[in-house]
């Protein structure tokens, strides 16, 4: 397999490819679109990092290249999530960025309070793009010549929608590639949320077909019917739920909105679209995608871009902060536990039609482990080209290297330190000099920010009664009724921790221990025998120090301790 194999390639190249034969010489776009509705999870995120990865190989190749991303912040307010106080449904119905930012915010609309989040997150993944405000878009009038020409082919759109509004109705959406749980099933309904596809309607009414929705300029909601509209001037009427009807010129009138069967089309053609993935909302039969393509090409003149579908990306762990947010994580909940290379890692290694995790939970530290291990094979010329081009595409951007920790030392070591010590910055700085004496760390700052995300990690993720507490006495009753094979066990540990002090030679201590007592050298391969007798050494251990027959690594679990403090509850 050749580096160019990569899935991120295959679209650069067919993107390129489609940009020279639709417009050459002019920049590439890539599009995404995201609806400040509520939180923008890891499973929008998608929706941003696919389009982010291929406009970033592209500028790489030499290419220019725009990433946009439409926030669709002059979407409807539809619904008053988890967590919120049910008095902002009366604002259901108002656009975005009319609807009170949520309790306590310092923004100044509920779109620009989920906005600001999603916008820190991404400067910190190193996500270049242009941000564009529908609002801004809509209510400046630049869209105008084109909501008057979806007017003007409102019979041809609705012919075109009437062709597929059957299919819609018993079409199944496209499977996705991965296997997802209930949880994960459950969670992926709440991830079209932040979708501006999520329940929209087509324009059709009782009345007649109209693809513009104007905002009641009463009630500032779209419970809006357009009852009647002249080509020739223009003139809308429009009637309201509240009571309201009224009568403007289209010409003018900057308070409203194409529905999004109409407005995602539009765009295509305005931006000059060529790459837009999208979710399963969007690509089912029927739905946004399917019947873009004749509306994109019949009436505005263009094409619809490449556009693959992205599956769901689920979550393993993360109940307890999903219940107190009422909301699936977003990426900066993930980036207060795990650096921004390996998030950008977890969308890279994976085609956009497979679903993944991010973890919350203990596979972080599986995950670490692989991310460390990748790191290895890529120094020593081992690595697969596939894998060296994901971790490159992680690690930085055409416009430079990402942050990194200047010691990464592994993410579960850190975890396990910052469990015992309880954050204790000169204890763990003592554990972390202990780790490799010959070359010892001099200063947290080597161990950060990977160190900090580890002590996140443990402070909201890990439940309390799964936390470490060494014993402050020894457990004299236990060590009084100790075997004397046991006792012997102890003082061969005892015995060797002055010379073993380091995270390998008490590695090598603390599984050569029964080794010894079976009469095998240290360096001897375990049989099953020995294996159980490791076993029960190390639950003695674990007994002994922390009350419980399991916990951290044992010998990140002793430099923790001390040796002093390990001699003491030992029995040395």
């Amino acid at each position: 397999m050749s580096a160019e194999a990569d899935w991120v390639s295959r679209f650069a190249d067919e993107v390129i490819a489609e940009a020279e034969r639709r417009a050459p010489g002019k920049a590439i776009v890539c599009a995404s679109g995201l609806s400040p509705s509520g939180p923008i999870h890891l499973g929008n995120l998608r929706e941003v990092m696919t389009p982010h990865l291929v406009a970033d190989e592209i500028r790489r190749r030499g290419h220019e290249a725009v990433h946009i991303i439409s926030w669709d912040d002059y979407d409807r307010f539809r619904k008053v999530p988890a967590g919120i106080d049910s008095s902002w449904s009366e604002h259901i119905g108002k656009p975005l960025t009319s609807v009170p930012a949520p309790p306590g915010s310092e923004h100044p609309n509920w779109a620009e309070h989920f906005k600001a989040q999603m916008i820190a997150a991404l400067a910190e993944l190193g996500v270049e793009y242009r941000g564009i405000s529908q609002t801004a878009q809509y209510t400046s009038g630049v869209y105008r010549e084109q909501i008057l020409l979806a007017m003007r082919e409102r019979a041809r759109i609705d012919a075109i929608l009437d062709r597929h509004r059957t299919k819609g109705k018993t079409a199944k959406a496209p499977k996705q590639q991965g296997s997802l749980d209930e949880a994960d099933a459950a969670a992926a309904e709440a991830a079209a949320e932040g979708s501006g596809a999520a329940s929209e309607d087509d324009g059709s009414a009782a009345g007649g077909y109209f693809p513009y929705k104007p905002y009641c300029s009463v009630c500032e909601r779209d419970t809006t019917t357009v009852t009647a509209y002249d080509d020739a001037t223009t003139e809308l009427t429009y009637t309201c739920a509240c009571g309201h009807t009224e009568t403007v010129l289209l010409s003018e009138h900057n308070q409203g909105k194409l529905v999004w069967k109409v407005d995602w089309p539009m765009r295509w053609a305005f931006e000059g679209v060529i790459f837009e993935p999208s979710g399963v909302d969007h690509q089912s039969p029927g739905s946004s995608w399917t019947v873009g393509a004749p509306i994109v090409k019949e009436v505005f003149g263009a094409e619809r871009p490449i556009g693959p579908m992205y599956a769901f990306v689920g979550i393993s762990g993360m109940a307890k902060m999903s219940s107190s947010k009422g909301a699936v994580p977003t990426p900066s909940d993930a980036l207060e536990i795990m650096e921004a290379p390996l998030l950008r890692w977890l969308y890279a290694r994976r085609k956009p039609n497979q679903s993944f995790k991010v973890a919350f939970d203990q596979e972080i530290q599986r995950l670490y482990d692989e991310w460390d291990a990748l790191e290895r094979k890529i120094d020593d010329g081992t690595a697969l080209p596939a894998d060296v081009a994901a971790y490159t595409r992680a690690v930085g951007t055409a416009s430079g290297a990402l942050p990194e920790t200047p010691r990464p030392l592994p993410y579960r070591t850190l975890a396990s330190i910052v469990d015992i010590t309880t954050g204790h910055d000169e204890q763990t700085l003592r554990i972390l000099r202990d780790l490799d004496p010959g070359h010892p760390i001099t200063s947290l700052e080597e161990a950060r920010p990977r160190l900090d995300r580890a002590a996140r990690w443990v402070t909201t993720q890990v439940p309390a009664e799964q936390r470490t507490r060494v014993r402050d006495e020894p457990d004299t009753a236990l060590l009084a009724s100790l075997s004397e094979r046991d006792r012997e066990s102890l003082r061969l540990m005892l015995d060797g921790l002055a010379e073993q002090w380091s995270l390998d030679g008490l590695t090598t201590l603390v599984y050569g221990v029964p080794k010894v007592q079976a009469g095998l050298a240290p360096d001897a391969k375990p049989t099953p025998e020995l294996k159980v007798a490791q076993r029960e050494f190390f639950a003695l251990l674990y007994t002994l120090l922390v009350g419980r027959d399991t916990g951290p690594r044992l010998p990140t679990l002793l430099l923790a301790v001390g040796a002093d403090r390990v001699r003491k509850l030992l029995g040395g």
